[in-house]
């Protein structure tokens, strides 16, 4: 074989050995493996888990900016002003105001329960913040309330059919009307709003202590969807303003009053073996179904905490609301989701996570934190766990997701499980700036801290 063919031949040869290598030997030219992860070479406790919320210390700053989302966006979808129903042109002067005159439309109503938690919630934002932005959104709306009132009040009387942008002001139908509104004006009359809302004030509490339909034994209630029904959500629609009236007054008759409520519901709705109330209650009924509706139950606590908050310390029944209030907490707290959510039937698991009730348990719960009523070790955990699944429900527009629609009352479960969630559901924002503002407030005050990877708050 001459040289050029044998150096063919070795080269040939050399490019086959080398093909058979790679194609036949992979792995001798693969990369080397990564370590086993075990129990002998890593510290498996310090992996991260994949949280479906944020999870970790939580800032003043990281409330706010959700908080100052919110905010924004109601300031520009809730206008407090009068216009021309056809022009759109704005009404000024009361003098001009007609049958066409109406109150802007927005994306909510600003005369409803609802907006009185955002009335409420602003005013604690702007508390908790220090920022007046929050402060005056509340100011704006009660004062252009209270100075549009009298004009229609006039008028009403003069034509009782008139129409009027204000008619649940001037003669409320419901505790629905007059509870929230009636406690968030006397918060902001207390905070220093000037506007005179003490007419507006009266009236909605003449109408819960005299008007509204009573159960025999003084128990608030409704004749629907049954004759003699009790609904849990109306602990919230008159409790509140009756305690801020007694501290508002000082009389306490209002005191008294709020307490019975509390007391004759829980009576009759608290299970106090699962911590939970049922929705409703009827007079006549041998077995009552118990669904956990779980915003009911948020309106429930918070007006406990509402109450306790303005109750005098030497009132014979605040050990009792007390109790009741932490026998509920500890209800709550067994039902939190691994997501922080609660449920919109709080014991059924299978039912969707939901928005505003969520929000409602975290304010009310880090109140009571705040006011020494419950332990922060044990729940200040769940309670920034609810916050940040809350937060995770703001969206970039400011809009709150996941919350359900306006509700009745119902004796089966798929009524529940299917109401519908809409961001223009006006629940869920008085609540979620309550929670933001009560969740900066704890954190001023008790230290947070990351032990072996969970959130602990300290003694």
């Amino acid at each position: 074989m001459n040289s050029s063919l044998s150096q063919r031949f070795f080269f040939l040869l050399a490019m086959f050995l080398g093909f058979l290598l790679v194609v036949g030997c992979p792995t001798i030219f693969a990369q080397a493996p990564k370590a086993k992860q075990s129990d002998t070479t890593t510290p498996l406790h310090t992996l991260q888990p994949e949280y479906p919320v944020p999870y970790g210390k939580l800032s003043k700053e990281q409330i706010i900016e959700v908080l100052n989302r919110v905010r924004a966006y109601l300031e520009a979808t809730t206008p407090a002003r009068l216009v021309n129903r056809d022009t759109r042109q704005e009404v000024a002067d009361l003098a001009r105001v007609d049958s066409n005159t109406v109150i802007e439309q927005g994306d909510f109503r600003i005369i409803s329960y609802e907006w009185g938690v955002v009335y409420a919630g602003m005013l604690l934002a702007g508390e908790a913040t220090g920022d007046s932005q929050f402060t005056d959104y509340a100011t704006r709306r009660l004062e252009f309330i209270a100075r549009i009132t009298p004009h229609y009040r006039d008028q009403m009387k003069a034509r009782p059919q008139s129409p009027s942008p204000v008619r649940s002001v001037i003669n409320p139908r419901a505790l629905d009307d007059a509870g929230s509104m009636c406690a968030a004006m006397i918060k902001g009359q207390r905070a220093g709003i000037k506007a005179d809302l003490r007419p507006l004030i009266d009236n909605y509490i003449q109408y819960i202590s005299t008007r509204e339909f009573r159960l025999p034994d003084g128990t608030l209630a409704r004749n629907r969807p049954q004759p003699n029904t009790i609904w849990l959500d109306d602990l919230f629609m008159s409790v509140p303003a009756l305690a801020q009236m007694g501290k508002l007054t000082g009389e306490r008759r209002y005191f008294d009053d709020a307490v019975k409520q509390v007391r004759q519901f829980s009576e009759r709705m608290f299970n106090k073996n699962e911590g939970l109330y049922m929705h409703g209650w009827v007079a006549g009924m041998d077995v009552h179904p118990d669904f956990h509706w779980a915003r009911a139950n948020g309106w429930a606590l918070m007006a406990k905490v509402e109450l306790l908050e303005v109750l005098p310390e030497d009132h014979p029944g605040r050990q009792a609301v007390l109790e009741l209030l932490r026998a509920h907490i500890r209800g709550l707290a067994a039902c939190q989701s691994g997501s922080g959510f609660w449920h919109q039937l709080l014991d059924r698991s299978d039912s969707y996570l939901e928005t505003s009730s969520t929000a409602i348990f975290v304010y009310s719960i880090a109140r009571a934190m705040n006011r020494g009523w419950v332990s922060p070790v044990v729940y200040g955990p769940m309670t920034q766990l609810g916050w940040n699944a809350v937060s995770t429900k703001v969206n970039a527009q400011g809009q709150v997701e996941g919350t359900c629609v306006g509700t009745g009352m119902a004796f089966d479960p798929a009524f529940y499980y299917y109401r519908p969630i809409n961001v223009y559901a006006a629940h869920g924002y008085g609540p979620v700036l309550l929670a933001g503002a009560e969740m900066i407030n704890l954190l001023a005050t008790h230290q947070v801290e990351i032990n072996d990877s969970s959130v602990q708050f300290l003694r």
